[in-house]
């Protein structure tokens, strides 16, 4: 049986504690790494590569938020999986767009944790039923406001229209040219779309585009450099 690998990142000693022992007593997870501040969680993950990342968001010399993003950059195949507290629900819009697929509160990890992990290793996403809650009465809020308040695991309009050029063999400068917006632009897009659906190929979202009816399927998959308008390709400059 492969274990799921998992990096705890918390800063208080005894929650750390008891995440431990939970996990401990589950045979297909294994714990390779603890690590008590953001710098720490970056390094460790960096150096084990692990599977998935217990992410608390409040931690010293760098927030959870930040220790995400640079996580992502350095092992992309690695999942991020949030401990999160009521009152820290506030930036779980950039903590999905960081590349955050899974939210457990604190007060349900003792019972939720595993199966969380289990979900987002396998590219799921998970909300406890605290979160969902809590991220359900903000999107109430924010529309009897007059603002925007959707799912942040849905796409925008406009994230919807990148990923149907991405499926019909667009590259960067020519997405940027049909919607009259920057390149650079269309790549925050592109990222987001990649980080929301949990795919970070452009073979793969042509197939989810086509599974979703957006594009027709007799359109070929790409798989160039040019359609993935990487950093180093000239069609993202």
């Amino acid at each position: 049986m492969q274990r799921i690998t998992v990096l705890l990142a918390e800063d208080h000693q005894v929650v750390r504690e008891g995440l431990r022992a939970l996990l401990k007593t589950e045979q297909d997870i294994e714990i390779v790494a603890e690590a008590w501040t953001g710098n720490q969680a970056v390094e460790l993950a960096r150096r084990t590569i692990p599977d998935v990342v217990v992410m608390d968001i409040s931690m010293p010399e760098m927030n959870g938020l930040e220790a995400t993003r640079q996580i992502k950059r350095a092992v992309p195949d690695t999942k991020v999986l949030v401990l999160s507290s009521y009152d820290e629900l506030e930036c779980v819009d950039e903590m999905v767009g960081a590349g955050v697929i899974g939210f457990v509160s604190k007060r349900s990890a003792a019972t939720l944790l595993p199966e969380a992990i289990r979900a987002v290793r396998a590219g799921r996403n998970f909300c406890s039923p605290e979160v969902a809650k809590r991220m359900q009465a903000r999107r109430d809020a924010s529309l009897r406001l007059g603002r925007p308040g959707g799912n942040p695991f849905e796409l925008t309009s406009r994230e919807e229209e990148v990923l149907q050029l991405i499926a019909e063999g667009l590259p960067n400068k020519g997405i940027a040219t049909h919607l009259g917006i920057s390149i650079k632009t269309v790549e925050k897009h592109r990222q987001k779309v990649m980080d929301k659906l949990n795919i970070h190929e452009t073979a793969g979202l042509t197939r989810y585009a086509i599974k979703k009816g957006m594009v027709s399927e007799n359109v070929p998959v790409q798989v160039s450099t040019a359609a993935v308008g990487s950093e180093g390709s000239p069609e993202s400059k």
